[in-house]
């Protein structure tokens, strides 16, 4: 039987990669978006020498003909989709206070985060529905959120509307895609230790030190990539639209 394929935009680093790495793993055919030129190195090398198959595509989720490229590509290569993990993303380049945070910030975020996130679903998602069911599912998406979905953030607030936004999308396409075999998943990473976290690092450490987490750790991307690969498998199969925290338990309120 053919293997099935998954595409992880994002995928180069990080989260991305560690969802990528671990369904390659599972027996996924992976196909990679990302911006850099081209897959680094270490990346490239762990893949290969577990013989996971994969192909990279260069572009920008934000881009209408790189996400047409990226689904051409992927159908080319492997012959179907049946897993998409919309986890590209960006903060914004600079933190501003909600008050002075500029439009072309706003629109950045917002334009790659989530415009990119509703579109690169509607093209996968209608390429599920054409080809063949060959499996129980006739597909499953991921959305990579984050807890800034629901939480407070004065001084990144474009990221936080963004992920917001992408939440609501997991709603609508669960909805929609519920009837075609579709099932519609989120998660949201807390602090997760990746680049993107790298300009925080002290600061989240002693949130960390200080108890504001239960599980008192740094998150690993492997930690929302084991989460993916449950969602991904046939263990889920009445089950779409929800979502499930990978934050060492951050969302609990507590006394």
């Amino acid at each position: 039987m053919m293997n099935k394929t998954a595409i992880i935009t994002g995928g180069s680093r990080g989260i991305g990669f560690a969802i990528a790495h671990r369904l390659g793993k599972d027996g996924y055919n992976i196909v990679i978006l990302a911006t850099r030129l081209q897959l680094p190195k270490e990346a490239s090398e762990i893949l290969l020498s577990e013989n996971i198959p994969h192909c990279y595509v260069q572009g920008n989720i934000d881009n209408q003909v790189d996400r047409e490229r990226l689904l051409k590509e992927a159908v080319d290569t492997f012959g179907r989709v049946d897993v998409l993990v919309n986890n590209a993303g960006v903060a914004p380049l600079e933190r501003k206070d909600l008050l002075e945070m500029e439009e072309e910030s706003f629109d950045r975020v917002i334009g790659i985060n989530t415009k990119g996130n509703m579109f690169m679903t509607q093209i996968v998602a209608k390429q599920m529905m054409k080809q063949e069911k060959l499996f129980r599912k006739t597909g499953t998406i991921i959305n990579i959120t984050s807890c800034s979905s629901v939480v407070s953030s004065t001084t990144r607030g474009e990221y936080c509307v963004s992920k917001a936004g992408i939440t609501m999308l997991t709603a609508l396409y669960a909805d929609r895609l519920a009837r075609e075999g579709i099932l519609v998943h989120e998660l949201r990473p807390g602090v997760i230790e990746t680049d993107m976290t790298n300009g925080v690092h002290e600061k989240y450490s002693k949130m960390i030190e200080t108890g504001l987490f239960p599980i008192a750790r740094w998150g690993q991307p492997e930690d929302v990539a084991n989460a993916a690969s449950v969602f991904c498998s046939d263990m889920f199969l009445y089950t779409t639209g929800n979502y499930i925290d990978v934050d060492g338990g951050f969302h609990i309120q507590r006394l």
